[in-house]
């Protein structure tokens, strides 16, 4: 039982962290850091600041409209 107890425990503190990360933007960089990585080796990695500079820079060039 206590297994199992912990078990759940340990699969909802997985969803909470999943959660936050998504929400906070934070997945967002990891995978734009890998991408990076991957298609431009040899070169340095922008800091989390650069990356939300031109994330910030980007949307206000390309407005999106929004229904709600």
């Amino acid at each position: 039982m206590t297994a199992a107890l912990l078990g759940r425990a340990a699969r909802l503190l997985r969803g909470v962290r999943w959660y936050l990360r998504e929400f906070s933007g934070e997945a967002d960089y990891e995978r734009f850091r890998l991408r990076h990585l991957r298609e431009h080796p040899g070169e340095p990695v922008p800091s989390w600041r650069d990356y939300e500079r031109r994330r910030a820079r980007h949307r206000e060039e390309h407005p999106q409209s929004r229904c709600c």
